[in-house]
């Protein structure tokens, strides 16, 4: 097993990344490139940047590759919200999915205060 997948921040994350693309793989065609791009682009970006962050050397490295991810955690926020608005999710497929995300995102954000007070010492 890879050092970050025993982060719970990256399982979470992780997970987002499965639902999101189950998600949008029911998206109108013309959207691939738009919106069903950017939003598995932005919850892979979560993943992706904590597993990258978790190989670095030091909290310092580590705190802005999750700082990165934090930034993506928004950005998917508000392409699902989008997609609610458009239509393309349902009121309780949206209401799910955000409420992971937001799961995700917490995970996220403790993990990042917690390797700022290391640093700070």
């Amino acid at each position: 097993m890879a050092p970050y997948e025993g982060l719970r921040a990256w399982q979470a994350a992780h997970g987002v990344v499965l639902r999101v693309y189950e998600a949008t793989a029911s998206w109108p065609k013309h959207e691939l490139y738009g919106l069903v791009s950017q939003a598995r682009r932005a919850a892979v970006s979560v993943a992706a940047n904590i597993a990258e962050g978790g190989a670095k050397r030091g909290d310092r490295e580590l705190r802005r590759f999750l700082d990165i991810a934090l930034g993506s955690t928004v950005e998917l926020s508000y392409l699902l919200r989008l997609a609610r608005d458009l239509g393309l999710l349902s009121e309780p497929e949206w209401r799910e999915l955000e409420r992971q995300r937001n799961e995700a995102g917490k995970m996220l954000w403790r993990l990042y205060q917690a390797t700022s007070k290391r640093a700070a010492r």
